[in-house]
């Protein structure tokens, strides 16, 4: 059957129409994406969607959101949009839908991708295990971690707020990074350093450890200037952000019991070399006598280019079809 897949964050809306049977994603179409600010409302962008394919729509609805799914009426943290779920028929005239966190999104598409739509970062080079637990982990505007538990062609999706785990600094650079995440904040989360906006607090950590005179500048900014070697001390905040990333993947598996690590999210695809050369493999796998149960761990790097829109037509073809 045919459902109309959506994927909702901030600022864009992206829709495609996917094929789901037997409760796998059978094809996913070509992504339309559409700016949120320059619609009303979720109802008014479908509509929009369905005039640009110029047919009305499957009436089956796979959305993910970016925020928690719970409750009467989902709200969105960067836009004006709500979706009261109970609405869902009437508005959009979806007699069956799916309403999942978009991070919850990318670990059902990790479970039904492709291997060829995963890069091999570190352990060893071999796909994911089929059974047991897969941590999945993405450093994007947060940090987003959800537990994927397979047995064979099964398998369930556990949303997690992994991300707010405390920060646990090893050394005395990051020491530095926590020491001025703390003028700020009271508890510091993982988040708040491995997370695309932290490499901010590292740059600064840097600056101040370096004696050079901080100028302040914008994440994206830092991420162009370091991952292209522009900025010898941008740069250097991009090697602490894998280190630190790494030691946190680690904490994050050990904590699930996890036998396999996949990396998600925009940010991770844009310093996939830079994971690669960095010491994320090392202090991911630096847990004392743990060191080689870690090592022993296959971690990957999914590069569907759309897991949003294809994990949220896995929710619904695991959720609807037999």
């Amino acid at each position: 059957m045919q459902v109309v897949a959506v994927d909702i964050g901030g600022t864009h809306a992206r829709f495609a129409i996917a094929e789901v049977a037997e409760g796998r994603v059978v094809s996913l179409g070509e992504a339309v994406t559409l700016k949120t600010a320059e619609h009303g409302s979720f109802q008014l962008a479908w509509e929009d969607f369905e005039r640009v394919r110029g047919e009305p729509l499957p009436k089956a609805a796979a959305i993910a959101v970016a925020g928690p799914v719970g409750g009467e009426i989902i709200k969105f943290t960067n836009n004006p949009w709500i979706i009261r779920p109970a609405l869902i028929p009437e508005k959009l005239g979806a007699e069956q839908y799916v309403v999942v966190n978009d991070f919850a999104a990318v670990a059902h598409a990790v479970a039904q991708a492709d291997q060829s739509h995963f890069l091999h970062l570190s352990g060893p080079d071999e796909p994911l295990p089929a059974s047991g637990v897969t941590s999945v982990v993405g450093p994007g505007t947060g940090l987003g971690v959800a537990q994927l538990w397979r047995d064979g062609n099964n398998y369930r999706v556990q949303p997690t707020e992994g991300g707010h785990i405390d920060f646990a600094p090893l050394d005395s650079i990051e020491d530095a990074i926590l020491a001025g995440l703390r003028k700020r904040h009271r508890r510091v989360s993982a988040e708040r350093v491995v997370a695309g906006p932290g490499i901010v607090d590292i740059y600064e950590a840097l600056a101040l450890i370096e004696g050079r005179p901080f100028t302040p500048r914008s994440d994206r900014e830092l991420w162009e200037l370091g991952t292209s070697g522009a900025d010898s001390l941008a740069a250097a905040a991009v090697d602490r952000f894998c280190l630190s990333l790494g030691s946190v993947a680690g904490d994050l598996a050990l904590a699930h019991g996890a036998n396999g690590v996949v990396m998600a999210g925009g940010l991770g695809l844009r310093i996939k070399d830079t994971l690669v050369r960095s010491g994320f493999s090392d202090r991911f796998r630096a847990k004392g006598r743990f060191e080689a149960l870690m090592a022993a761990i296959p971690v990957k790097l999914i590069t569907h280019p759309q897991p949003g829109l294809f994990g949220a037509a896995a929710a619904f073809a695991q959720a609807h079809t037999s």
